[in-house]
C-alpha cells in the first residue's frame, strides 16, 4: 500500500458503507470517506492507513450526486449524531435496505442470496422523532453546556435545537441547563469525577407525560431546580436521580431513586398501554415503534393454543401485543425495574397468562424446559451486540416452531443468522427506519423451523 497520511487523492465513490461513509478504490486500495455519496467524484486527504484500507476526509466534491441535499441542521458536521442528512430521504431508505444485503453478503448465512429483503418502511415526517434525550453535561467558561460528544472524542458539542429531537424534550433540556447554571449545581469534571454528568428526558407519546433522570457522581440538592422546572413544564410527572460513581463510560450506575412525582409514565402502542420506569428500555421513536411492533405481530402467526417466549422482554412491550392471541407468554430481562414494570403492565391489562422473571434468557429458558414448559414460538429483541452465544445455543437446542428476530444491528443479525439458518428458514426480512438521517436501521425477521 503506497498511500501515506496527509496524501491528497482523487476518488470515485462506488458504494456506501455500513456507517454511511462513501467507499472507493485508489489503485486497488479501499478508501473510506465520511460525507461522500455513491456516484460522486471527490478529492480527499488520507487521515489513517490501516492494513487493508485507508480512511480519508472529504476536501472537495468535484462531481456531486444528484441525491445530495443541504443538511437542515446547523451543527450536522460537528455533532456526528446523524450520518445521512446530506442524502435525500428516499435514498436513505434505499441505503438501509442495501445495508442488510451488505451484511448478509459478508457473513453468508445459508441461502442468503434468495432471502426476501423488503423495502425499508420510512416516515412521512422524518424530523423531531426522538422522544428520548440523553445529553452529557459539562461546564465551559463558567456556564453549563449540554449535548453529545463529537464522534470519536470527548469534545462536547452543545445542542439546544436538534432537528431529530422531540421539541418538548429539547425545550426541557434547555431549561435544565439554564437552571443548573442558575443554582450553581456541581457539574461533572473528568478529573474530579464529581457532579451531574448526564441528563435523560423521555416523553410518552400516548400520554404526553415526561420523566427525567439526573445522573450524578455525588450527592446534590435538586430541591429548588425541581420546583422551578415542574412549574415551567406541567408535563413532567417523574424526576429521578441515578448515582454513577464509576470512571467508565457506562451511562448509569446501579442506584436510582425517585426525587419527585410518580414512579412511571404511561405510554401506548398498538391497542394497549403500559408503564415505563425511568431506567426501563423503550424504543426512542414512538411513531415507528407502532410500525415495528405491527410488523412483528404480522410476522409471528400464533394461535390460542400456543405458548410464547419473549426474550429480552424489557417492560413487556412487544410480548403484550400477543398476550390475547396465545395460551401463555413468558418473558425475562436482566433489569429488575423492567420486569417489575412488565408484571404491573400485565396486571393492569387484566392478563393472567403472562409470566416474567429477572435473569438471562440463556439461563432461564433451559430451566423452564426442565420444568416441563414448551414454547411454540419465540421473539428475540437483543441489544446491538446481538444474541448471546449461550442463548443462541439454547435456541438451537430447543428450536420453537416459529421465531421473530427484531434487530437493531444488521451486522450482528447477519452473524446470528449463520447459526439460525441451519435450523430455520428465513421467510423474509422487513427493515423499518427507526432512526432517520442516521446509518442505523431496525429489521423484523420471520423464521420458521425447517421441515
Amino acid at each position: 500500500m503506497n498511500l501515506q497520511v496527509k496524501q491528497r487523492i482523487p476518488l470515485k465513490i462506488k458504494r456506501m458503507g455500513i456507517n454511511g461513509e462513501g467507499i472507493g478504490f485508489y489503485k486497488k486500495t479501499l478508501v473510506f470517506v465520511p460525507g461522500a455519496l455513491k456516484g460522486e467524484e471527490v478529492f480527499c486527504q488520507v487521515v489513517s492507513v490501516k492494513r487493508n484500507f485507508v480512511q480519508a476526509k472529504l476536501l472537495k466534491i468535484n462531481k456531486p450526486s444528484k441525491f445530495r441535499v443541504e443538511p437542515a441542521c446547523s451543527i450536522y458536521e460537528d455533532c456526528g449524531g446523524c450520518q445521512l442528512m446530506h442524502l435525500r430521504y428516499d435514498k436513505q431508505l434505499e441505503f438501509k435496505t442495501d445495508l442488510l444485503g451488505q451484511a448478509l453478503k459478508k457473513f453468508k448465512p445459508a441461502n442468503f442470496e434468495s432471502y426476501d429483503i423488503r423495502p425499508t418502511i420510512g416516515m412521512e415526517q422524518p424530523q423531531h422523532y426522538r422522544a428520548k434525550l440523553q445529553f452529557q453535561t459539562r461546564s465551559f467558561d463558567g456556564s453549563v453546556k449540554a449535548g453529545l460528544f463529537a464522534e470519536g472524542s470527548h469534545r462536547l458539542i452543545n445542542i439546544d435545537d436538534c432537528l431529530v429531537q422531540d421539541d418538548l424534550t429539547q425545550a426541557i433540556m434547555n431549561k435544565v441547563t439554564n437552571l443548573l447554571d442558575k443554582y450553581r449545581l456541581p457539574i461533572y469534571n473528568e478529573r474530579k469525577i464529581a457532579g451531574i454528568r448526564t441528563v435523560m428526558i423521555r416523553r410518552a407519546l400516548g400520554s404526553n407525560q415526561v420523566q427525567l433522570i439526573f445522573v450524578t457522581s455525588k450527592s446534590v440538592s435538586f430541591t429548588k431546580l425541581v420546583k422551578e422546572l415542574t412549574e415551567s413544564f406541567p408535563e413532567i410527572v417523574t424526576i429521578a436521580v441515578n448515582y454513577n460513581y464509576s470512571k467508565s463510560s457506562e451511562i448509569y450506575g446501579q442506584e436510582t431513586e425517585i426525587l419527585w412525582g410518580q414512579d412511571t409514565i404511561q405510554e401506548e402502542v398498538l391497542d394497549y398501554s403500559f408503564a415505563l420506569s425511568p431506567r426501563a428500555f423503550y424504543q426512542l421513536n414512538p411513531q415507528q415503534t407502532e410500525v415495528l411492533y405491527g410488523q412483528a405481530v404480522e410476522a409471528l402467526d400464533v394461535g390460542k393454543a400456543e405458548h410464547l417466549i419473549d426474550a429480552y422482554c424489557g417492560v413487556g412491550t412487544i410480548g403484550l401485543a400477543f398476550a390475547n392471541k396465545v395460551k401463555s407468554i413468558r418473558g425475562m430481562d436482566i433489569i429488575p425495574e423492567a420486569i417489575e414494570d412488565a408484571r404491573k403492565n400485565a396486571k393492569s391489562l387484566g392478563l393472567e397468562n403472562a409470566h416474567y422473571e429477572v435473569g438471562k434468557a440463556e439461563d432461564i429458558i433451559p430451566r423452564w424446559y426442565k420444568e416441563g414448559y414448551r414454547a411454540d414460538a419465540l421473539i428475540v429483541d437483543p441489544p446491538r451486540t446481538g444474541l448471546d452465544d449461550k442463548l443462541l445455543k439454547t435456541i438451537l437446542a430447543y428450536t420453537p416452531e416459529k421465531m421473530v428476530y427484531v434487530s437493531c444491528n444488521v451486522s450482528t443479525l447477519a452473524r446470528d443468522l449463520v447459526s439460525l439458518a441451519k435450523v430455520y428458514d428465513v421467510n423474509y426480512i422487513q427493515s423499518v427506519d427507526m432512526f432517520p438521517h442516521t446509518a442505523r436501521t431496525e429489521a423484523v425477521v420471520k423464521l420458521t423451523k425447517k421441515m
